[in-house]
């Protein structure tokens, strides 16, 4: 997409320079994308301990048991 921007000259060499980009667009993109990876990075950060995970390994590890001793009483190898 075309779009007209103005943008200082000195910032930009210097975000050409800082992503090794050939050409400016692709500078441009580059910071872009990085600026947004962060952006989302440091959402994940500030949502530390604000998500609830369910810890289900206590019922996992009674069905696996459940499971290997019905394997065992049909005389079938368990893993």
């Amino acid at each position: 997409m075309r779009t007209t921007l103005d943008i200082d000259g000195k910032l930009l060499d210097s975000v050409v320079d800082a992503t090794g980009e050939k050409t400016k667009s692709r500078a441009v993109n580059a910071a872009l994308k990085e600026y947004i990876r962060r952006k989302q990075v440091q959402e994940l950060i500030d949502s530390w301990g604000t998500i609830v995970v369910d810890d289900y390994s206590d019922d996992a590890l009674r069905l696996d048991m459940e499971r290997r001793a019905f394997l065992d009483s049909l005389g079938k190898d368990s893993p």
